[in-house]
């Protein structure tokens, strides 16, 4: 059976620190009334993690298609380098991938992930590196990236008993279309107000070492103790912002990292072409409305809050763009090539 982009169901996680902007912003019903902080949206991923990140395993669900209703990993199995083309799966078998909306209404902890040496020596730790796309930002918003200069575990370790985590943290304003890499080891915090989309390694393990005063959930301050790179998190050479315009489309270079590649393309109405790549290709659609198009699905809309996987072999594939649209386009470092440049 011939490939064709594939759609899932969003997976909604309640947070303390959610909300329901999701709702508007990305034109979601969301369930019941509860506050949502994430939005799983591409997930295969069996690891549960020893830690305060609450999500643990679960498999997205095909929402279009001959495939509907069945897993992504069903489709892994069934469908092998069709879907995958040469690139590998995760450790556990799984999309070497997790994509995800944040809305942080309220702070989320101050945390660390573990780096590879860690989870190589700790059961139930797995590696977690991620990228923010800053999606909405109430005025003064901020994020936290990184510990200032000169500050030491043991100035570290009292400003944990003395609630004054924050004045050690390095504080960064944000705005819509700014992007930050933040790799295993970087201490960190979404700020209140901020509505993102993350491109992350496939992994929940999260310490939390500081919880702005917030009781009832746990911290892990031995472990993130372990894990944090103090110090200014160094990404400059991750976030390259280039910029290459092709037939009227612009591709400008977010994130180039050992786990993935994060591009923003924009294409304007009217605009049509051919969808090759060797490897299979997320798109997370932040503004427009538009199909593809390919022998095995007439047609898979898009329109803003979707999020697609182009596997790594379709037959006819195209774009076809009805309102000015920009994406989110995620690839791999096995990838010679964006699939829009």
């Amino acid at each position: 059976m011939p490939l064709y982009p594939l759609k899932f169901e969003p997976i909604y996680k309640a947070k303390v620190w959610g909300g329901r902007v999701l709702e508007d912003a990305m034109g979601r019903t969301l369930p019941g009334d509860d506050m949502i902080g994430e939005s799983w949206e591409l997930v295969d991923m069996t690891q549960t993690s020893v830690s305060g990140g609450g999500g643990g395993a679960e498999r997205s669900v095909i929402t279009n298609g001959a495939l509907v209703g069945r897993t992504l990993h069903d489709a892994m199995i069934k469908h092998g380098p069709e879907l995958m083309g040469n690139l590998p799966p995760a450790d556990d078998g799984g999309f070497p991938l997790l994509v995800k909306l944040l809305d942080a209404s309220a702070n989320l902890s101050v945390q660390v992930h573990p780096s590879e040496q860690y989870a190589r020596e700790n059961a139930g730790a797995f590696l977690k590196s991620e990228a923010w796309y800053v999606l909405a930002a109430e005025p003064g918003a901020a994020i936290y990236k990184g510990v200032k200069e000169g500050v030491t575990a043991s100035q570290f370790r009292d400003a944990i008993r003395n609630n004054t985590v924050e004045d050690l943290m390095i504080r960064i304003e944000v705005q819509p279309g700014d992007i930050h890499y933040l790799p295993s080891g970087t201490c960190h915090a979404l700020g209140a107000g901020i509505l993102v989309a993350e491109v992350q390694t496939p992994s929940d393990t999260t310490f939390r070492v500081y919880d702005w005063g917030r009781t009832g959930r746990e911290l892990h301050i031995e472990q993130a103790m372990e894990c944090i790179h103090f110090g200014p998190a160094d990404t400059a050479r991750f976030e390259p912002g280039t910029r290459l315009e092709n037939d009227r489309t612009v591709v400008e270079g977010l994130v180039r990292c050992e786990h993935f590649h994060i591009d923003r393309v924009t294409m304007p109405a009217g605009y049509e072409q051919p969808l090759t790549a060797a490897e299979p290709v997320v798109w997370m659609v932040m503004e427009g409305t538009g199909h593809t198009s390919c022998r095995a699905e007439e047609q898979t809309p898009y329109q803003r809050g979707n999020t697609l996987l182009l596997p790594a072999a379709m037959t006819g594939a195209q774009v076809h763009v009805e309102t000015d649209t920009v994406m989110l386009e995620v690839t791999f470092p096995q990838t010679s090539a964006n699939l829009l440049a």
